[in-house]
């Protein structure tokens, strides 16, 4: 049991039991679980209006649409990507028997560096693989111009960037392809779950086979695919969801000008924030504690763990210096030293609509000192 005087990093959304009931029951009813059912196909169609694009297939989780997408665009050689990133946007690189070569990232924007990306390029690179890290955009026009100039495919881990704009265009419509993570700890969720929104109409049926065994008919199983299928229950509870996000967001952004304004004159310590072409998606509040803070990130990061004050180190340590990554030639700290400073100074606050006044007065009396 969570202690009363503990503040949370996240909360997630939880609908009115009474609706979700409602929707139950009609799953109930139909006695349909699982595969492609009515709930699936309605969430579907919701998010493909709520994210403005043509192609989106759901999926059982994040991770596995990336990794579904990579198998889907037929990929052999080496990615390039960002260390700077949840384990999963790795691993679905090497799942899909692809080498990751990482590079450093823009101390601006958190995501690749373009200028780095194109020094990495070889001939036996097939892609980039880039994170909208804390849902502010990469430099998504330079990435496209480079993926372009070498044929490059173009993948975007848009896990925290659900609602993103950059220039009043959805950040899925960059790229070949995108992934949005549906796990509890994010805006929208399905408590599990993923999408992929994707460029090339033709990749729908590959993904449908995919993730469903490869099978294209009862007795005619065509390729190597495994069970990556969103079910019912999910679906369920991510169109009760998707009727809470504007009120969500709302609060999020109260909350977001609540502490940038506490914040911004505290010495060594900078608000996170996207620029004003970019519509942001609110999932976390990150601040970086550098050089002229009163304290180190990590003594911040305990003082508060020691006050019951749950944040986070996102994303600490490197993904390059994981046991399975380390001895990559790319995982050098040397050749990541944006990377490497970044892991060292941000600090993700609590982050959700239920914080209240006291509760950011807490946290941030805890940074001021």
């Amino acid at each position: 049991m969570v202690n009363q005087d503990t503040i949370r990093f996240t909360h997630p959304l939880l609908p009115p039991l009474d609706k979700l009931q409602t929707l139950l029951e009609e799953v109930w009813s139909e006695g349909w679980l699982t595969n492609r059912g009515r709930q699936h196909d309605r969430l579907e169609a919701a998010l493909k209006g709520t994210l403005r694009c043509k192609n989106l297939s759901l999926f059982c989780n994040g991770t596995m649409a990336l990794l579904l997408g990579l198998r889907a665009l037929r990929l052999k050689g080496e990615v390039i990507t960002t260390p700077f990133t949840f384990p999963a946007t790795v691993h679905a690189i090497e799942w899909a028997g692809l080498t990751p070569v990482f590079c450093d990232i823009d101390p601006q924007t958190h995501g690749l560096d373009p200028k780095r990306v194109e020094e990495a390029i070889t001939d036996k690179t097939c892609a980039i693989l880039a994170l909208h890290a804390y849902g502010i955009p990469c430099d998504v026009q330079a990435l496209e111009q480079i993926a372009r100039k070498h044929g490059l495919k173009l993948i975007f881990d848009a896990a925290h960037a659900f609602g993103t704009e950059v220039n009043g265009i959805p950040i899925g419509h960059f790229g070949d392809m995108s992934m949005f993570s549906f796990h509890a700890t994010k805006l929208f969720h399905t408590a599990e779950g993923g999408a992929l929104v994707f460029r090339d109409d033709s990749l729908a049926s590959q993904l449908q086979l995919l993730q469903n065994f490869g099978i294209q008919s009862e007795d005619h199983v065509v390729l190597s695919g495994i069970n990556g299928k969103m079910n019912e229950i999910q679906a369920v509870l991510g169109l009760c969801v998707l009727e809470q996000l504007d009120e969500e967001r709302s609060k999020r952004k109260a909350i977001a000008t609540s502490n940038q304004s506490r914040l911004a004159d505290v010495p060594g310590v900078i608000s996170v924030q996207p620029g004003p072409e970019v519509k942001s998606s609110y999932q976390y509040f990150p601040i970086r504690i550098g050089a002229g803070a009163l304290r180190s990130r990590d003594e911040v990061f305990s003082i508060m763990r020691e006050a019951g004050i749950h944040a986070r180190r996102y994303f600490h340590p490197l993904c390059s210096h994981a046991d399975c990554y380390v001895d990559l030639p790319s995982a050098l700290p040397e050749n990541l030293p944006h990377a490497t400073r970044a892991a060292q100074e941000i600090l993700c606050l609590p982050f959700y609509g239920g914080l209240s006044d006291l509760d950011l007065q807490r946290v941030c009396e805890i940074i001021i000192g």
